[in-house]
């Protein structure tokens, strides 16, 4: 694939900032848009002083996106901006509404307005809500139960209709539960907050039974530039996720070992960790693994590795 001008929409954000390094790395010119909320600087500091630029705006601001867009001549958009705390928008709906739908809606009408046909688009499996079994990309319905999985269905749809009308093509990636190294959010930052503020105890959301599959964030990257490389519909939808399953419990263990102690670890009870927490998901990964990709680190090593990060860190 040739050199491109990307706009990576939250690229100072955790998974933002893995994707940005990896399109650098292959030769591509990355123009990050990100308005600092959740994102941090110097996750970027490996692109500083190559063909790199950093823009600091509300991707939701059509106006700032319009005037980023007639600057740059941009060959894709890869769309990773969005809320990614589910507890915050269950008290302020409106989080979800802006910085997960509405800042979709402003990238899609800059690209129809410039021309830009291209967008890969970070997706999530809240949109299944508590859906059973290991869940295909056409499950259906889709009854997202959180504010953040709405959001990004909505999202989703508003893609397919843009794709449809304007002659985009789009690269939807739906996983779950990424971990790893710069996380400025999720049960493994958490833990190891919690661990530095008192190492003798470990408080656990609910009651440790939650599973889930987890993957690192440089797998989950190579898995979405093979599928923008191989998968060639106007609208290409794909599950990623790890292949095996761990439990919260499991991964509260894998932090207390990894921190050198012995912290006593209490769950607060409850199937959930919080309102919109789907408390088991398995994952259906078939479309993806049939290009041929596979994590080169199961749901343990990730949260292993995530964990010595954040320990790191956090202390």
């Amino acid at each position: 694939m040739s050199a491109r001008n990307v706009l990576v929409t939250g690229g100072a954000g955790f998974i933002g900032c893995h994707m940005c390094e990896r399109l650098a790395a292959r030769g591509d010119r990355v123009v990050v848009a990100d308005n600092l909320l959740l994102g941090r600087r110097e996750h970027l500091a490996m692109l500083e002083g190559g063909d790199f630029r950093f823009a600091e705006l509300d991707v939701a601001d059509g106006a700032a996106l319009d005037t980023l867009f007639a600057e740059e001549r941009f060959d894709a958009v890869v769309h990773m901006a969005a809320n990614s705390d589910i507890a915050t928008s269950h008290a302020n709906p409106r989080v979800d509404l802006v910085n997960t739908f509405q800042t979709t809606f402003a990238v899609l009408d800059a690209m129809r307005r410039h021309g830009v046909k291209q967008i890969v688009f970070a997706s999530t499996s809240a949109i299944y809500g508590e859906a059973k079994g290991a869940i295909p990309e056409d499950h259906g319905p889709l009854v997202p139960i959180s504010h953040y999985g709405a959001a990004k269905l909505a999202s989703e749809g508003f893609i397919a209709s843009f794709a449809e009308n304007y002659g985009m093509q789009a690269w939807i990636a739906r996983f779950p539960n990424v971990v790893g190294d710069r996380s400025t959010h999720g049960a493994i930052h958490d833990f190891a907050r919690k661990l530095a503020a008192t190492p003798g105890r470990l408080e656990v959301l609910g009651d440790g039974t939650q599973i889930k599959p987890y993957i690192h964030a440089d797998d989950l990257v190579d898995a979405i530039l093979l599928a923008w490389e191989r998968m060639d519909a106007r609208v290409n939808i794909f599950n990623v996720g790890g292949l095996t399953r761990l439990s919260v419990r499991r991964m509260a263990e894998i932090v207390v070992e990894e921190s050198g102690g012995n912290a006593r670890i209490d769950y607060t009870g409850g199937d959930r960790g919080w309102i919109g927490d789907v408390p088991s998901v398995e994952y259906d990964t078939a479309l993806i693994r049939s290009l041929g990709w596979t994590p080169r680190l199961d749901s343990e090593g990730a949260v292993r590795a995530a964990a010595r990060w954040a320990l790191d860190h956090n202390g």
